[in-house]
């Protein structure tokens, strides 16, 4: 009887140790053939950058390619403001608890007056609906997605993007199920802005599609519309009913000036626009990795508020939940504090002030190792980035045989110069620009 109970009690067991593994891997191995079809993705284009970088042993290997500010001595820096704030927070023993779905309450309301003031009349009249989101990369996405549930059946669902523009740009409205398309922006001859082709694209864009415009410092191009400009464009797009989606990434970043880098979203809002505002604050606070954003949208009244408060929360609870709470809670202490407030705009300028002095120092060094060409473009143009009118052979020659490396589509990101090495970098790009033209 006990023989017989074992054999049964193998039978519902089903076969031997050895023989379910070897079942078990022929299954696995069924399974998972579709991933034999999976083709090698390619590289980001800015990070995949960074990666041979930190990969390369040259001594005189210089980084411009991130987008991360550097301090002179080419170190990243921590805001004593930023500082400061955090050691507050531990103080005070915040818990860990899940943010709401629209983020911090306090944080998204400090956000708020930062891009659009303190005296906005709709804010005041509650008729902002924001919510907090994984950066500026985030709050693309999200309006992405709310363009592509609730732009109007039939009529365009184009976005119309900047060329150039931030490359993740793309990828994030491709996913968002809308349709890409490219407007000029830049002229590659003057390095400086198209704006007759910009207005001419507009004009001919299908009524309500969506623009994309980078409220300050354009990445990559650093060349921004002056305010006559940009008053041409808002009365453009007006008049085509267009949607705009603005994009802040560097307020207070890129002239030193957080009120004067305010301006266009400022004026978009009182011209009326159907207008989002993707805001970001790893530039300008320092809090790359805390990934700390908003995206806002402008609504007829305080009930138009509510509804889109509820869909935007119907966006991200399934894509991501609720957003982390640290960097959060460091932006909200600091513009929260009238004194801390204080010293870091002090510090944001900074920032601006030595980026700028770079752009002149860097002009300066191309002029002095006897470069033919006109450098003005690189002091005309504002912000982390500096577009070079370098082509694709000549930033590769300055990454392999001189060890800087850069995206190959002539970018720099000044925040990456810096006294000890500008004369290296202004020599290197000497070297692969003489006795050639620079631009299209």
């Amino acid at each position: 009887m006990l023989f017989l109970s074992v054999n049964v009690l193998s039978l519902q067991a089903g076969a031997p140790p050895a023989h379910r593994a070897s079942r078990h891997a022929v299954v696995r191995a069924a399974a998972a053939d579709y991933l034999k079809e999976i083709e090698q993705g390619p590289p980001d284009a800015i990070l995949g950058i960074a990666a041979n970088f930190r990969a390369s042993t040259a001594e005189n290997k210089v980084n411009v390619a991130v987008g991360a500010y550097r301090t002179n001595e080419g170190v990243p820096w921590v805001l004593p403001s930023v500082r400061e704030a955090e050691q507050r927070i531990l103080a005070a023993g915040k818990n860990k608890e899940y943010a709401p779905i629209e983020g911090l309450g306090d944080f998204v309301g400090h956000a708020m007056e930062f891009a659009y003031g303190k005296d906005c009349a709709a804010l005041k009249e509650g008729r902002i609906a924001a919510v907090q989101t994984l950066s500026g990369t985030g709050a693309c996405r999200i309006a992405g997605e709310f363009y592509s549930r609730f732009l109007p059946r039939g009529t365009a669902t184009e976005v119309y993007l900047p060329d150039p523009t931030w490359g993740n740009h793309v990828p994030i409205m491709g996913n968002a199920g809308l349709q890409v398309k490219r407007y000029r922006y830049l002229n590659r001859k003057t390095n400086g802005l198209d704006i007759d082709g910009l207005l001419a694209d507009v004009e001919a864009a299908p009524d309500g599609s969506v623009f994309l415009l980078h409220a300050c410092a354009h990445n990559p191009t650093g060349v921004d519309p002056s305010d006559a400009q940009w008053g041409a464009i808002s009365k453009a797009i007006l008049a085509k009913g267009h949607h705009v989606l603005m994009d802040c990434a560097y307020q207070g970043f890129a002239s030193g000036d957080a009120e004067a880098d305010a301006s266009a979203i400022r004026r978009f809002l009182d011209d009326g626009h159907s207008l989002l505002l993707a805001q970001s604050f790893a530039k300008n606070f320092g809090l790359y990795g805390e990934r700390v954003g908003t995206l806002s949208v402008a609504c007829a009244d305080a009930a138009e508020k509510e509804r889109v408060m509820s869909q935007l929360k119907l966006i991200i609870r399934p894509m991501y939940s609720s957003p982390p709470i640290h960097g959060a809670l460091i932006v909200s202490e600091v513009l929260g504090d009238a004194a801390l407030s204080k010293q870091y705009y002090g510090e944001c300028a900074s920032m601006a002030a030595r980026i700028n002095e770079m752009r002149t120092l860097l002009r300066e060094r191309l002029e002095a190792a006897g470069s033919e060409h006109d450098w003005r473009h690189i002091t005309d143009q504002i912000g982390m980035f500096a577009f070079t009118g370098m082509d694709a052979a000549m930033c590769d020659r300055l990454t392999d045989e001189h060890n800087i490396f850069l995206t190959r589509d002539g970018r720099i990101s000044v925040a990456g110069v810096n006294s000890g090495n500008v004369d290296y970098i202004a020599a290197a790009v000497h070297d692969v620009t003489k006795g050639k033209s620079i631009g299209a």
